[in-house]
């Protein structure tokens, strides 16, 4: 069934590559008087038109100013960002309080001709915390045990006699050849 597949495409291709003529052609003996067959006419081929796609919202000396920052008092979550770009110039930097209490910096440009630069520094732990909440402590419970209940006695069941059913023997089986006279 594969090589039926293979065959198939293989032709298909032969013929699309113009290897094998497909143009109709009539036999010699048929080429005369109102038989004769008409020329073939090819149809000129369309050429595809490449255009180029202009953006007109390109920007070739982008400048942006941005910036934020987050200082969650609850949980204690404090970070910032800023950045600012000049055309291919981006300069920045941004701070954040990891899990240690460590404050990391870290301040970076970016350019055509550098690349991606950062400086990182690492601030030492703020001595007292003052956004963490209190502690509150829950207020004693008091607890009475539950009664304990005992389960009712185990019974145990009484002896059943048993007997034994009575062994039958079966009763031996005698054979007698049957005599037949023609």
């Amino acid at each position: 069934m594969a090589f039926k597949f293979v065959a198939l495409a293989t032709l298909l291709a032969v013929a699309n590559a113009g290897v094998v003529p497909y143009a109709y052609q009539a036999p010699a003996h048929l080429s005369v008087g109102h038989y004769a067959s008409a020329p073939v006419a090819y149809a000129p081929v369309a050429k595809t038109v490449l255009t180029k796609a202009v953006d007109t919202e390109y920007d070739p000396h982008p400048e942006y100013n941005f910036s934020y920052g987050v200082h969650d008092s609850l949980t204690g979550d404090a970070k910032t960002q800023q950045e600012t770009r000049h055309g291919d110039v981006v300069e920045g930097s941004y701070s954040l309080v990891e899990a240690d209490g460590t404050r990391r910096v870290v301040h970076y440009t970016a350019d055509d001709v550098n690349g991606f630069n950062a400086v990182v520094e690492k601030q030492p732990a703020a001595v007292a915390v003052k956004a963490v909440a209190p502690v509150v402590h829950a207020a004693p419970v008091a607890y009475k045990a539950a009664p304990v209940y005992h389960s009712a006695p185990v019974y145990q069941a009484a002896p059943v006699a048993y007997k034994a059913a009575p062994v039958y023997a079966a009763a031996p089986v005698h054979y007698t050849e049957a005599v037949y006279h023609h």
